[in-house]
């Protein structure tokens, strides 16, 4: 077992003597003309690799795969592309997940101001959904984004 430098994961080498190919059909393909030795190398954690390639391949993977990239990542896409969110300056876990937070409001927000304007026809309906939205924004302004009531 050994720590591969390039990328910093352990894995496990595996040699063998070119003596032990003697009469292998794939000796040529496997060996080349002048190798003395075959050497490969594995991860550590090639068990866990598998488990999780056999999780994702299964079933019910797919299905999360596909439920996946149609609800999250199209906003995390979003998020990045348009609305600036390619990196988050805060320190500490509780403040990244704020401005998280702040960002699916506006992206909510944005989501929802679209849909309401596609529906107001008259001048009536259009100033009663604009003084919700206000309302909504108030709402959203005082609202308390401490971690214990994020929970």
């Amino acid at each position: 077992m050994f720590k591969d430098y390039r990328t910093a994961t352990l894995k496990k080498e595996y040699r063998s003597s070119s003596k032990q190919c003697k009469g292998c059909p794939l000796q040529a393909e496997c060996l080349g003309r002048t190798a003395k030795e075959k050497k490969f190398s594995v991860t550590y954690y090639k068990e866990e690799y598998d488990r999780n390639i056999e999780r994702v391949e299964s079933k019910q993977g797919r299905y999360m795969k596909a439920k996946r990239q149609s609800t999250v990542e199209p906003v995390f896409g979003t998020l990045t592309q348009f609305m600036g969110l390619r990196k988050i300056n805060t320190i500490g876990l509780q403040q990244a997940n704020k401005v998280m937070h702040l960002s699916a409001i506006a992206y909510n927000l944005k989501k929802y101001l679209k849909f309401t304007q596609k529906r107001t026809k008259s001048g009536a309906k259009a100033l009663r959904s604009l003084l919700c939205e206000i309302k909504t924004l108030k709402y959203l302004i005082n609202f308390d984004l401490s971690p214990h009531n994020l929970a």
